[in-house]
């Protein structure tokens, strides 16, 4: 499993670069605040139910979540399921939320 850094994705973002982020959070920890992606809760994934992002097998995602904890078994369990180029987001939305809100 990569990683990235806040301020690494940061300036993917600020450089108007096309990057595939995936909030591994609860809807309600997403209505809160979010970077964009697409909300899919972890629970999903440990059920094998990521329909909503089978086509992207092939590209880089990068998974969000609070701390980086559920980001991290989400890119484990994504790699287990094909996926081949995942990324976890260092300190997640609290360490981005400290930097950049």
């Amino acid at each position: 499993m990569q990683t990235i850094s806040s301020a690494a994705l940061r300036s993917r973002i600020d450089a108007n670069e096309s990057v595939n982020l995936l909030d591994v959070r609860e809807p309600a920890e997403h209505a809160a605040y979010h970077i964009g992606g697409i909300l899919l809760p972890l629970g999903q994934i440990m059920l094998m139910q990521t329909d909503e992002i089978d086509a992207m097998k092939n590209e880089e995602i990068i998974c969000y979540c609070r701390s980086g904890s559920r980001s991290m078994q989400a890119c484990l369990m994504l790699e287990t399921a094909g996926f081949i180029n995942v990324k976890n987001l260092v300190g997640g939305m609290l360490e981005w939320e400290e930097k950049y809100k």
